[in-house]
């Protein structure tokens, strides 16, 4: 499928990826889709979000505010509520992991478990910073439904337009939320990318 993507969309891709990275998340995710899309200053996507007042550092703040960041485990509101009673979370992090080592605080991973001999050894999984980063279910969705766009239109190619369209299609993730709750209506929002499309050809 990724053959069809545009040049500046193959980017969309891979920003994504950086941006998972950035907010040290073990997945990519629909959010993640729409800060890449956001980044993407010459792309028509990103003209049509920024024509309809949807800001990336807007979207970061949400985006954070509803699912944290791997270094935030808790979320910034119970990061907020914590400082808020003198406690400074990266102190303390600084300090365990001083003490500890880098990662002290992390949650143990579970690893499977492979079977040699009368002992088990256990396979170590890829760190999100060494390797490829995972696609969640509903950003998997979103790349199905660009490439399902792009045919309706019968367009022979995919770009950033079409993933767009294909993350207001699937409308239930994390960026339809954040989008709905700035005051847009995907309905309306996908209105806009056609005309646009149309305006563009």
């Amino acid at each position: 499928m990724f053959e069809r993507f545009t040049d500046r969309a193959r980017d969309v891709i891979k920003g994504a990826q950086v941006e998972a990275r950035e907010l040290h998340h073990r997945y990519i995710g629909t959010e993640h889709i729409l800060l890449a899309l956001l980044g993407d200053s010459g792309g028509l996507a990103a003209t049509v979000l920024r024509d309809a007042g949807v800001l990336p550092e807007q979207v970061r703040a949400d985006v954070l505010a509803a699912v944290g960041s791997r270094r935030e485990p808790l979320g910034v509101a119970d990061a907020e509520a914590l400082r808020a009673i003198g406690i400074d979370l990266d102190a303390v992090r600084e300090k365990v992991e001083e003490t500890f080592g880098e990662g002290a605080l992390e949650p143990p991973p579970t690893y499977p478990l492979r079977r040699r001999g009368i002992f088990r050894r256990v396979q170590q999984p890829p760190t999100p910073s060494a390797g490829h980063i995972p696609f969640s279910p509903r950003a998997k969705k979103v790349l199905e439904l660009a490439l399902r766009e792009a045919l309706h239109l019968k367009h022979k190619h995919i770009g950033t337009e079409h993933i767009l369209l294909g993350l207001i299609r699937e409308g239930e993730g994390l960026a339809a939320m954040v989008l709905t709750d700035a005051g847009l209506r995907l309905e309306d929002l996908r209105r806009h990318v056609l005309d646009a499309m149309d305006r563009a050809a």
